[in-house]
């Protein structure tokens, strides 16, 4: 059985570089973004530049200047965005998406696929094949029909290989025109609006407009050459932005094909350099190490750590692993939330009303290790002080455990969140 899972699972493909290709050779010089010499000069505070600074040199993420940032906090004022926004598309649309269900919600973006296709407007899709495993060859014949360019992103094949069924592409973003673009958790399905029996899904995500839609784009184009074997270089999909308020954004792929666990330094060296507080939204909570001592010596030091996390669970085995790291982060210090309205979806974080992170990697070993991912570290007190107003709405959907009490569970408990625990790097 160990061996069965090593074949499937248990490989490290990081060094072999699964999507061979380099991001930064789609737009290799962008005109509107902050070199390093720039971002010295910068009003950006040492502490920010320095994770800037980090995270230029661990993807290449360029430090974008001038965005327009929307916090959108509920599948339905996300979906009224991106839909709207395609509705005004002129010259091309870019999704990715983890899932893509066929339901209401996809099926109304199927429509909306077609007809603008039918208006000469170009349209590319990326779905990961596991995650829209269900997405029926209808769907997809449909779209094709009318012109819509869709692929499946590592399809179980001979050419890919059985064994990266554990590399998977679960980021999410949308680019219409090159001027628009959306990142966060949400994929395309029901649940963020109509609901499961888990309630509506609560999710973050961002709508951009200005320079760092071209990071976006940059990102999208490189997966769309690896799903398609064909490069995408045309300075009409890079157009020149508006400029929007004084801000510094970074894009921030990491995967399988990258050197370094970008997002995961980046978060670590936030949480390192944070001096007030840190407010952590995620599904599920099952750290590295070395993120588990940043979050601990922050809330040693006196920072405000606060953790929000779900009651209701879609993998009753995540969960519970989840729940064997909360005592180990409460006698630090931190503060932890269960939020008990429908079910949690956001990854979101925000430190000293300074900084906030927004994307599609979980606080887990396999949106950090093994998932292909995005995350937005948006440099901006407003947008900062967003996120944490969010946050501390649903605080008051939520119940704070209580440290002395947590203690006190069934030893029955305790042993199956350690026998989950074991799991964590899979789940």
């Amino acid at each position: 059985m160990g061996l069965v899972f090593y074949v499937f699972l248990g490989r490290n493909y990081r060094k072999k570089k699964i999507v061979q290709s380099n991001q930064h050779k789609i737009h290799p010089k962008p005109e509107y973004a902050l070199g390093m010499k720039d971002l010295i000069t910068s009003d950006l505070p040492r502490h920010l530049q320095k994770t800037a600074r980090l995270l230029y040199k661990n993807s290449g993420s360029h430090p974008y200047i001038d965005t327009k940032v929307e916090v959108l906090v509920g599948g339905n004022e996300t979906f009224e965005h991106i839909f709207t926004d395609i509705e005004n598309a002129k010259q091309h649309i870019h999704i990715e998406f983890y899932i893509i269900e066929d339901d209401t919600i996809g099926n109304e973006l199927r429509r909306l696929l077609i007809r603008k296709a039918q208006e000469k407007v170009r349209v590319r899709v990326i779905y990961d094949y596991l995650g829209g495993f269900r997405l029926s060859d209808a769907y997809i014949k449909s779209l094709r029909n009318a012109g819509v360019f869709i692929q499946p992103f590592l399809p179980f094949n001979r050419k890919f290989g059985y064994g990266k069924l554990n590399y998977r592409n679960h980021r999410k973003l949308v680019v219409i025109d090159g001027k628009i673009g959306y990142t966060g958790g949400i994929n395309i399905a029901n649940r963020y609006i109509y609901g499961n029996r888990l309630g509506k899904w609560r999710d973050t995500s961002i709508r951009l407009e200005g320079s760092a839609v071209h990071g976006l784009q940059n990102l999208f184009l490189t997966d769309w050459q690896f799903v398609d074997n064909k490069a995408v270089i045309d300075e009409k999909y890079f157009p020149e932005p508006k400029t929007f308020s004084q801000n510094v954004l970074q894009v921030v792929p990491s995967g399988p094909d990258t050197d370094w666990e970008t997002i995961l330094q980046g978060i670590i060296t936030v949480f390192s350099n944070a001096r007030k507080n840190i407010y952590i939204h995620t599904p599920y909570f099952l750290p590295p190490e070395s993120l588990m001592t940043a979050i601990e010596m922050a809330a040693l030091s006196g920072v405000d750590v606060r953790l929000m996390v779900p009651y209701k669970t879609d993998t009753i085995l995540a969960t519970a692993a989840s729940s064997s790291y909360y005592q180990r982060v409460m006698e630090a210090g931190a503060r932890v939330f269960i939020y008990k309205q429908n079910f949690l979806h956001s990854k979101a974080i925000t430190v000293d009303n300074e900084i906030g992170i927004v994307g599609t990697a979980n606080m887990d070993i396999r949106s950090f290790e093994q998932n292909f991912e995005v995350n937005a570290f948006i440099y901006d007190e407003v947008v900062a002080k967003s996120l944490r107003n969010a946050f501390e709405e649903d605080a008051k959907l939520c119940e704070e455990i209580d440290l002395e009490t947590w203690k006190k569970r069934r030893p029955v408990q305790r042993f199956k969140e350690s026998l989950a625990r074991l799991f964590s790097p899979l789940l």
